[in-house]
């Protein structure tokens, strides 16, 4: 999360700022993706387009990734994010404003449990960057060499950049283009 000019990062809660750290996979991940798709599912009926998603390294065996369920949810309209705030906060979600969040193309949310995060949600619309997230997903799961692959490069990225998770995020860049321009119907 970029830091915001007037507010000091002493001042965030301590899971936006925690450390990088990538894990090898976990089962118990796909089933704790479904339940909390499910719920989401049901909270966010009135909004959603479509189903809403396991997404990110969670989503595929084998691959080692940092312990944060990734899910994506597509509406109709970014708008809807401050009609979604109260509906899902009972249920530990964290909306990040856009201005901290830095991604126009979503609207993002945290689940936190314990100052960690357990969960992310990416609301976006189906005009977005919506289908990238399946196809990656899915190139992954099809293509044991290119997990490992990943797997390698994300720990590397983990221990160069364990304190910024921005640096983290851009270092997989190149890699997933190269994944989605392989992977074009």
């Amino acid at each position: 999360m970029p830091e915001p000019d007037d507010v000091p990062s002493a001042a965030w809660p301590v899971w936006a700022t925690e450390r990088v750290e990538v894990v090898d996979h976990d089962p118990a991940w796909v089933d704790r993706g479904l339940q909390e798709r499910d719920l989401l599912q049901g909270l966010l009926a009135p909004w959603l387009t479509g189903a809403v998603e396991h997404v990110g390294s969670t989503a595929v065996p084998g691959l080692a990734a940092k312990p944060i369920i990734d899910l994506q949810a597509q509406v109709a309209t970014l708008d809807v994010a401050d009609e979604i705030v109260p509906v899902v906060a009972p249920h530990g979600w964290h909306y990040v404003p856009p201005e901290l969040d830095g991604s126009p193309y979503r609207r993002f949310f945290v689940k936190v449990r314990d100052d960690r995060r357990v969960a992310h949600l990416h609301v976006m619309t189906a005009d977005s960057r919506w289908h990238q997230q399946l196809a990656f997903r899915d190139a992954l799961r099809a293509d044991p060499a290119m997990v490992r692959a990943y797997a390698r490069l994300k720990v590397e990225l983990a221990d160069r950049h364990r304190d910024d998770r921005e640096a983290y995020t851009a270092g997989k860049g190149r890699f997933v283009r190269e994944v989605l321009t392989r992977n074009q119907p």
